[in-house]
């Protein structure tokens, strides 16, 4: 369904029994929702989940000068209202992860849970130093062509790939660009400790576009976090190992009723 937020129209889906518990997902950088439809599609037999496309991504319509870091976080809210949702897990793939943290630091009661994939939680790179950015602006089909190969360095993923490509394709550049300097908008690291709520952290060991050492890092920082590295997987083991990310979250937060 489309939920208007003012003058955006924001596209959710939702699977599973509406009296389980729920998860919600938020895809990464100009990623939909479908970075989560397999692993998804595993934990709708014991979970209500919920996806996203935020905004500049996938079938959501908004201006590329609303996307602002506090939009992105007020947006998670939106969602969880439309559906009726008091309270949630929050999982977010990538540059998501910023949204997801700021959406348990803002409301911490409604956010029982994160797990949190290849998340990206800083930038420290000014964007007249930015050479991904510079890229953006000035080969922006090219550049997203080297964005699709680092992120899935698997073997045999070919498939992944197109449909990758096809998903970040339905972004137009301005908002790429707008969610791209979205997340240097704020530094959250001083703020990190006062999340309590149990954190999932899943990294893969070949991620190429956010280093394991920063996982690692999250996972110092936040006072209730498991961390698992996953062997061989890329930027987007949603997508490339989804039947693994859907056992380790199982595992983490146990049966549900």
């Amino acid at each position: 369904m489309f939920i208007n937020v003012g003058d955006a129209k924001i596209y959710a889906t939702s699977f599973g029994s509406t009296t389980s518990p729920v998860i919600v997902g938020i895809g990464g950088w100009i990623g939909s929702w479908e970075l989560w439809a397999e692993p998804f599609s595993i934990l709708s037999q014991q979970w209500r989940t919920i996806a996203y496309d935020h905004r500049g991504a996938g079938a959501t319509t908004a201006a590329a000068e609303s996307i602002t870091f506090h939009r992105l976080v007020d947006d998670v809210f939106e969602v969880l209202d439309a559906y009726k949702v008091e309270n949630c897990v929050l999982a977010a793939e990538s540059a998501g992860a910023l949204t997801a943290l700021g959406a348990a630091l803002k409301h911490p009661k409604r956010i029982t849970g994160l797990v949190i994939v290849d998340g990206m939680f800083f930038r420290e790179t000014p964007p007249e130093k930015d050479l991904f950015l510079l890229g953006l602006r000035k080969a922006y089909s090219t550049t997203l062509d080297r964005f699709v190969e680092t992120c899935v360095p698997e073997p045999d993923s070919t498939h992944i790939k197109r449909w990758g490509r096809q998903i970040i394709d339905r972004a137009s550049q301005e908002a790429a660009i707008a969610l791209y300097l979205s997340s240097g908008e704020v530094d959250l690291r001083n703020k990190l400790s006062q999340i309590s709520q149990p954190t999932l952290i899943l990294h893969g060991e070949a991620d190429g576009i956010v280093p394991v050492k920063e996982a690692r890092q999250l996972s110092e920082i936040l006072s209730n976090a498991k961390l698992s590295i996953l062997p061989g997987a890329g930027h987007v083991p949603t997508m490339t190992h989804p039947q693994e990310i859907a056992h380790e979250i199982t595992n983490f937060f146990g049966p549900v009723t």
